[in-house]
């Protein structure tokens, strides 16, 4: 089987990693050993198995890391060390959570976990509490630090700034398992966007596919940094999560080619899923009153860009068509929810080249 042929692997979450070494250090704590490997149990009640990348006991702590391996996967966090320095809490206290070196702090409201936290996430605060339990008996009072070296630089390739976590990355998980390009960590922090927008008073987001559309619409609004989503390709996925969570007024901007894709009926906008169809733009620029020559000369394009050219030639507003039909493939998936749908087309200079509804 070649490199291509073979399955992607899949690799195990921050979450996970942090569980484990919390397990082994609680049972070093406890015993003076450190079990190696240091089995944990999955939320899906499937076990596995983790390797010591390092451990210590010292006077009243004890420390374990294990690195994190992403499988294949495109994880910023891929290859980090996550560590878990345990020690004894006071009576009463439980399985408390501090924050160490490199993980982030809460600092704004909207996400599961209050401002002034550590950003350690509810699932992965659960499979630590109960593999803590395991090793120390329910009831014990434990407190649990959960550190990532170099984990500060690692957090400036993630929107956690944008999302108010500082100093660190955050430690996820839902299930334990990193599925190769699922990019459920870019979908989390959509979410959280959104979330955080909310629960901040805003009455209008932006979901943006790329800088210079998220600069435009900034500049057009005069928002706020919360206000700004990150959507990438997954336009889809944000509009699905604002059928659940509205949020008065959403602004979809992005590129010529992205937003073709999407008046087209893609929700997921990657140039992977499929590329723009050039019969479907000519269609479009048709119904808006292009000439039989020009519907012609879009069939025959490269690029999306090229037919808007062509339209501009001729004085067809075809980015306010794309717009509008963008607008239509849009609106379905809010499923009724009270939401105002705005679609934003932009040129690579961050030019206006078409909107819906027009203003």
């Amino acid at each position: 089987m070649s490199e291509n042929e073979r399955p992607l692997r899949r690799g195990w979450t921050t979450g996970a990693c942090a569980t484990a070494a919390s397990k082994a250090a609680c049972a070093a704590l406890l015993t003076g050993e450190f079990p190696d490997p240091v089995e944990i149990t999955l939320p899906s009640g499937q076990k596995v198995a983790f390797a010591l990348a390092q451990h210590e006991i010292g006077v009243g702590f004890a420390r374990a890391a294990i690195v994190k391996d992403a499988g294949d996967d495109p994880d910023v966090t891929h290859g980090a060390l996550i560590v878990s320095t345990v020690r004894r809490g006071p009576e009463g206290s439980g399985i408390s959570f501090l924050r160490g070196e490199g993980v982030g702090l809460v600092t704004r409201p909207g996400l599961p976990i209050a401002p002034g936290e550590p950003a350690i996430n509810p699932v992965p605060r659960r499979m630590i509490t109960q593999a803590v339990a395991e090793v120390a008996g329910r009831g014990a009072n434990i407190s649990v630090e959960i550190s990532v070296p170099d984990g500060e630089k690692m957090a400036e390739r993630t929107l956690n700034g944008r999302l108010g976590i500082l100093h660190g990355i955050s430690i996820l998980g839902t299930t334990g398992i990193v599925i190769p390009y699922s990019c459920s960590s870019w979908i989390h922090s959509i979410h959280r966007g959104i979330d955080v927008a909310r629960a901040m008073g805003f009455s209008h987001v932006a979901g943006s596919t790329g800088n210079a559309s998220e600069l435009a619409v900034q500049k057009r609004y005069d928002m706020h940094e919360v206000q700004l989503i990150d959507m990438g390709d997954f336009v889809g996925g944000m509009l699905k999560y604002l059928a659940k969570h509205p949020v008065p007024r959403v602004t979809i901007a992005g590129g010529v080619a992205k937003m073709t894709k999407l008046a087209q009926g893609m929700l997921d906008l990657h140039s992977k899923r499929g590329p723009a169809d050039m019969d479907g733009v000519a269609a479009v620029a048709g119904k808006a009153g292009a000439s039989p020559g020009l519907v012609a000369q879009m069939r025959a394009a490269n690029t999306v860009a090229h037919t808007f050219e062509l339209a501009q030639g001729e004085g067809i507003p075809l980015g306010d068509a794309i717009a509008e039909a963008a607008h239509e493939t849009a609106v379905p998936v809010l499923g009724g929810a009270p939401v105002e749908v705005e679609v934003l087309v932009f040129d690579r200079e961050g030019n206006l080249r078409g909107q819906f509804p027009r203003g």
